[in-house]
C-alpha cells in the first residue's frame, strides 16, 4: 500500500470513529430532549409512572376463593379474574391501576391465590373498596313455570287480602293477616344451571347483516363460551328450546331471550327488542361483570402522597450523590478515560429513563434501589477495561490499541458478570411479591443498558480519541495515564 493510499485509509477510518461518536451523542441528546418533552417540562403530558409507595394511593389483597375448581384451571381463571378487575376499575375512571396475580409459595401446605390491586391517586380505602367491591357475579338461569304459578298465587293472594273487608282471610288451613306475600329477589321464576361467569369467555356488540334473518343493523350480542362452558351450554340449550335463559348480574336479571334451537357451537347471540344503548349496556355488564371466581378482601394499605413525595426525592438525591461519588473516584483514578466513564453513565441514566418512559415501567422505591445498583455494575464493566488498557498501554502499546485489547480482554468477565447478574433478576421476577418485581424488573433492564454504555458507548469515545503512547510527552499521553495510584512505585 502507498504512503496516499495509507494516509487515505487513515483519513477514511478518522471519519468512521468521528462519525460513530456524532450518531452515539446526537442519540443521547434526542433522548434526553424527548424525556425533558413528555415528563419533565411544563407542557408535559406524559409523565412517569410512579408505584403507590412514590405517588400514594391504595394497595389491596384479595384471596380468591378455589375450592371445588380444577387445580389445572386456577392459573387460567385467576388471569381471567385479573382482566375482569382492571376493566371493571377502568370503567369506574381510576387512573392506571395495576392488578397482578400472586400465587403461593410452592412449598406452603396452604397454597392460596392471591390478587393485588394497587390504584395510584386513591387514599380513601372505602371508595377502593366500594369500586372492586361493585364487580358482580354473572349467572344463567332458566325459566321455571312452576316457581311463575307460585307467585302468580300468591299474587292473588295479596289482591284478595287487600279487598277483603276482614283483616284476616282463610284460605284452606292456612290464615293471612293482612300483611302483603311477597317474593323476595332470590325466588324470582328462575332456577340454576351451573352456567356462571367463570365458563364465559368473550363477549362483543355486533350488528346483523342483510342477510342474517334479522333487522339490518340490528344490535345484538354475541357472546362465546370456554370449551367446557360450550358444552354445559349446549346441553342446557338442548333440553329447554322454547323456554327463556335469564342472564343475571349480582341477582339482577338483565336478560331473558328464548331458546330458539339448541346450540352447540359455543357461541350464542342474544338479540330481541332492545335499542343500541341496551345492547351496549348488556355487552358492558357480560364483559366486564363475569367474576370467573368469588373474592373476599384480605389486607389494605394506603400511603399518603406526602410520604411517597419524601421517599422520591430522598431516592433522588442519594442516587445524584452517589453518581457524583463515583463519577469523582473514575476521573481522579483514571484521568480521561474515567471522564469518558462518567459521560457514558450520564447516557445509561438518559437510557434508563427513556425506557421507564417509553416501556412504560411503573417507578417503586424498591426500582429506584435497582436502578441505582445497576449504575454500580455500568461502572465495574468500565474498571475492567480500564485496568487492562492500563496494563497495555503500559507495556508500550498506544491508547487506540490499548482500549482495543482492553475492550476484547475484558469482555468475558464482563459477559460472565452481567449473566449471573441477569439470571438473578429474572428468578427474582419469576419468584418474587410485586415490591421485589419491580426491582427485579429495573434491575435487569438496567444491566443490559449497562452493558450497552459500557461496551459502545465508551468503547466509542475511547477509539475516537488521538493515538497516542507512555512515550509521548503530550498532553493527551497524560491524560491517558494513571489518576490517584497508591501502588504507582510498585508498579513501575
Amino acid at each position: 500500500m502507498s504512503k496516499l493510499e495509507s494516509q487515505q485509509s487513515d483519513q477514511s477510518q478518522a471519519f468512521l470513529r468521528w462519525f460513530r461518536v456524532i450518531v452515539v451523542v446526537v442519540l443521547i441528546a434526542w433522548l434526553g430532549n424527548s424525556i425533558y418533552q413528555n415528563s419533565i417540562s411544563p407542557e408535559a403530558t406524559k409523565p412517569f409512572k410512579l408505584g403507590l409507595d412514590l405517588a400514594g394511593g391504595s394497595h389491596l389483597v384479595y384471596v380468591a376463593d378455589t375450592k371445588g375448581v380444577d387445580q389445572s384451571e386456577i392459573p387460567e381463571l385467576m388471569n381471567v379474574l385479573r382482566d375482569v378487575i382492571e376493566r371493571r376499575v377502568n370503567v369506574f375512571g381510576v387512573s392506571e391501576p395495576i392488578v397482578q396475580v400472586e400465587h403461593s409459595s410452592f412449598v406452603t401446605d396452604n397454597p392460596t391465590e392471591r390478587l393485588v390491586v394497587e390504584l395510584p391517586g386513591v387514599t380513601d380505602v372505602s371508595e377502593a373498596v366500594a369500586e372492586i367491591g361493585r364487580t358482580p357475579l354473572l349467572e344463567f338461569k332458566l325459566f321455571s313455570q312452576e316457581l311463575a304459578d307460585q307467585q302468580s298465587a300468591l299474587e292473588s293472594l295479596n289482591s284478595l287480602t287487600k279487598s277483603s273487608s276482614s283483616s284476616e282471610v282463610v284460605i284452606g288451613n292456612v290464615k293471612i293477616n293482612g300483611e302483603e306475600v311477597t317474593i323476595g329477589e332470590d325466588e324470582l321464576p328462575f332456577v340454576d344451571t351451573g352456567l356462571t361467569g367463570r365458563y364465559l369467555q368473550t363477549a362483543n356488540l355486533e350488528f346483523a347483516g342483510a342477510n342474517s334473518g334479522r333487522l339490518s343493523n340490528e344490535p345484538m350480542v354475541t357472546v362465546t363460551f370456554t370449551p367446557e362452558g360450550a358444552d354445559l351450554f349446549g346441553e342446557i340449550t338442548k333440553a329447554h328450546v322454547g323456554e327463556q335463559l335469564g342472564i343475571f348480574l349480582d341477582g339482577e336479571l338483565l336478560s331473558s331471550p328464548v331458546i330458539n334451537e339448541p346450540i352447540t357451537g359455543g357461541t350464542a347471540v342474544i338479540s330481541g327488542n332492545f335499542d343500541l344503548e341496551e345492547a351496549r349496556s348488556l355487552y358492558k355488564n357480560l364483559s366486564f361483570g363475569a367474576l370467573p371466581l368469588p373474592i373476599e378482601l384480605q389486607s389494605t394499605q394506603t400511603i399518603g402522597a406526602s410520604l411517597g413525595f419524601e421517599v422520591l426525592d430522598h431516592g433522588i438525591k442519594a442516587g445524584f450523590l452517589g453518581l457524583s461519588l463515583v463519577m469523582l473516584f473514575m476521573v481522579l483514578w483514571y484521568r480521561l478515560p474515567g471522564l469518558i466513564a462518567g459521560v457514558a453513565l450520564l447516557s445509561y441514566i438518559t437510557i434508563m429513563l427513556s425506557l421507564f418512559l417509553f416501556i412504560p415501567v411503573t417507578l417503586t422505591a424498591a426500582g429506584l434501589a435497582g436502578f441505582i445498583l445497576s449504575l454500580g455494575m455500568a461502572v465495574d464493566a468500565n474498571v475492567l477495561v480500564f485496568e487492562r488498557m492500563k496494563e497495555e498501554f503500559r507495556s508500550g502499546a498506544g491508547s487506540r490499541k490499548s482500549a482495543e485489547v482492553g475492550f476484547s480482554r475484558a469482555w468475558s468477565a464482563i459477559r460472565d458478570g452481567n449473566i449471573t447478574s441477569l439470571l438473578s433478576a429474572i428468578i427474582l421476577f419469576w419468584f418474587g411479591t410485586s415490591m421485589v418485581k419491580g426491582f427485579a424488573l429495573v434491575f435487569g433492564i438496567g444491566i443490559i443498558a449497562s452493558m450497552f454504555s459500557a461496551l459502545v458507548i465508551t468503547r466509542t469515545f475511547l477509539i475516537a480519541l488521538p493515538d497516542v503512547n507512555k512515550s509521548s510527552n503530550g498532553l493527551m499521553s497524560k491524560l491517558l495515564g494513571s489518576g490517584l495510584n497508591f501502588n504507582r512505585s510498585k508498579q513501575e
